[in-house]
């Protein structure tokens, strides 16, 4: 039988560090203050002690040389798992990911690749004002070549972790740090909730190496009148959210929006004939607009009413106005009501 943990996400994240770094020498762990200091959410912690200053080591404050170095490390046949310390700051970076890292594989006719995995923190609901909330997913997902996943839970966090360092391509890992020590429903007035206490079967994690595949959507929630897509913290304000309405929905957790699990999606659209989509970035060219847009492909013929959007508003990341923009189970439940009593 599996040997399994409670873990809160950050655990998860640093048992697949962990379990990696034990099981493949190549793989090596760097960035600013990840190594003696253990992350700025402590996900790296213990892994210097552990494996070494050679293989967990600490970074200059240089986005553009911390990503720069981790591709030529893997050009030479290592795989490093590089963080940047909050998604806000892999900006610098972006050249490298899209000129290096997505085209080394197509540039060098298949005789390099380039499997560097990149985690960082991202989002809102902390508190950490335009510099320290954002969310770039879209701006990744366009760039072929590149392969972006963000877990919700525990249980998909390690097993995401652990098949993304195995990939031969670049991994962009972004982690909800709203979600690092407990569920967040969206409400902050509500107590918080630890992965312990939250009574959820995903922050129940096997010790060891396990992997949950890129590319495949996890069915949180069956329902019938309405599918809703949602990935990150927003899966968990989703589900919130349904409960407010009261409408029968059925709830997708995509878990990597590329590779897009696009059979899922469009099966249970097909099925309840409505959909809802959630984030947490800003609306306008968020990834929101290409699932619309994929729906609308595929399901044309049996949507009974418009695909509703709800995410973040167009503007930057408000510090003292954070819940008015923060897309909470208010709006996304406003969204389901118009999507069912569409006439």
């Amino acid at each position: 039988m599996t040997e399994t943990k409670k873990m809160n996400m950050i655990q998860a994240l640093n048992s697949a560090l962990d379990v990696m770094m034990t099981q493949d020498e190549d793989v090596l762990v760097f960035g600013e203050d990840v190594g003696y200091f253990g992350g700025v959410f402590r996900v790296t912690e213990g892994l210097q002690a552990k494996h070494g200053l050679k293989r967990c080591f600490d970074a200059p404050l240089t986005e553009g040389g911390i990503i720069g170095s981790a591709i030529g490390m893997a050009a030479y046949g290592l795989k490093p798992v590089p963080e940047i310390q909050f998604a806000d700051y892999i900006l610098p970076a972006y050249d490298q990911l899209v000129s290096e890292a997505a085209r080394l594989r197509y540039r060098s006719n298949g005789e390099f690749s380039s499997p560097v995995t990149v985690r960082t923190p991202y989002g809102g609901g902390i508190f950490g004002g335009q510099t320290h909330s954002q969310s770039p997913e879209a701006i990744f997902a366009h760039v072929t070549g590149l392969k972006t996943v963000i877990p919700s839970n525990p249980y998909d966090a390690k097993g995401l972790l652990i098949a993304s360092i195995e990939c031969d391509d670049p991994v962009i890992f972004l982690e909800p740090k709203r979600l690092y020590n407990g569920p967040f429903y969206g409400r902050p007035d509500e107590e918080l909730k630890t992965w312990a206490n939250s009574g959820l079967a995903t922050a129940e994690v096997p010790v060891g190496h396990y992997e949950v595949p890129l590319g495949r959507a996890a069915l949180v929630r069956e329902g019938s009148e309405v599918t809703v897509l949602a990935y990150g913290t927003m899966v968990h304000v989703a589900a919130a959210g349904i409960a407010e309405s009261g409408v029968d929905a059925e709830l997708i957790d995509l878990r990597s929006i590329v590779p897009l699990d696009i059979d899922a999606i469009t099966a249970s659209v097909r099925k309840t004939g409505r959909c809802v989509i959630l984030h947490e970035a800003s609306r306008f060219g968020g990834f929101g607009g290409e699932l619309s847009a994929l729906v609308q492909e595929r399901c044309f013929d049996y949507l009974r009413a418009p695909i509703e959007r709800v995410a973040g508003y167009d503007m930057p990341y408000p510090h003292a106005f954070e819940w008015d923009y923060f897309p909470g189970p208010i709006r996304l439940a406003e969204a389901l009501l118009n999507a069912v009593e569409y006439r």
